[in-house]
């Protein structure tokens, strides 16, 4: 995970925020994505609520973006 938070979430953050947070670091949101391997529309989309980051890339987004915060999935 390359997301670029200093300290780990256990609650999720708010779009408000991680947008907050990649202005006052000066690292633009595409820069992000391409440095993650996502597309930039598709970042765009999850942090405005376009897609809601339920299953596939976009789910996989909202957690690097911190959106929501990563459950272990690996079942026994």
């Amino acid at each position: 995970m390359n997301t670029p938070y200093p300290m780990p979430n256990t609650q999720p953050y708010t779009p408000e925020q991680v947008k907050n947070f990649f202005r006052q670091s000066g690292i633009p949101i595409s820069n992000w994505a391409k440095a993650n391997g996502y597309s930039v529309n598709k970042v765009y989309q999850v942090l405005n609520g376009q897609l809601k980051g339920l299953r596939g890339s976009a789910h996989e987004i909202a957690i690097e973006l911190g959106l929501k915060v990563n459950i272990d999935t690996n079942y026994q």
